[in-house]
């Protein structure tokens, strides 16, 4: 089984927090275990806007974990992401939602791991869950 890993893991591994490092190690530990990584474009994306995180150190990262990029987003995949997004703005509408505001490539990120059959591995469930109700999710 494939699994796809969300920027946030992979930044959690970065963090000073030693308990949600070794959490996101282990996770992708036991991703690895049952397959193969993958990363969609837009994490990569995401992960070079990390303070002192240029695209050499990130390819290096993730080609030295047996992480792969897939660069690939066809229309199905547009598609998903886009009804999805749509979806999240309406009930932002309508619960007068002012919180956090999510971004196309989180809805990218997820409908890329949904539309591909693969896993999700994630810190945050809420938005994946909502936006994708069948994918598989691993939360840290």
């Amino acid at each position: 089984m494939t699994t796809a890993i969300d920027a946030n893991v992979i930044v959690a591994l970065w963090a000073n927090d030693p308990a949600l490092s070794l959490a996101a190690q282990t996770a992708l530990e036991a991703a690895f275990r049952r397959g193969s990584l993958v990363v969609a474009a837009p994490v990569f994306a995401e992960l070079i806007a990390a303070p002192e995180r240029t695209e050499v150190f990130v390819s290096s990262l993730l080609e030295e974990n047996g992480i792969v990029i897939d660069w690939n987003f066809n229309e199905p995949i547009w598609r998903a992401a886009g009804r999805a997004f749509q979806a999240y703005a309406e009930r932002r509408r309508q619960q007068r939602d002012h919180g956090t505001r999510r971004i196309l490539a989180d809805f990218l990120i997820g409908a890329h791991a949904h539309i591909r059959g693969y896993r999700l591995l994630s810190l945050d469930e809420r938005l994946y869950r909502a936006a994708f109700p069948t994918l598989k999710i691993d939360v840290i």
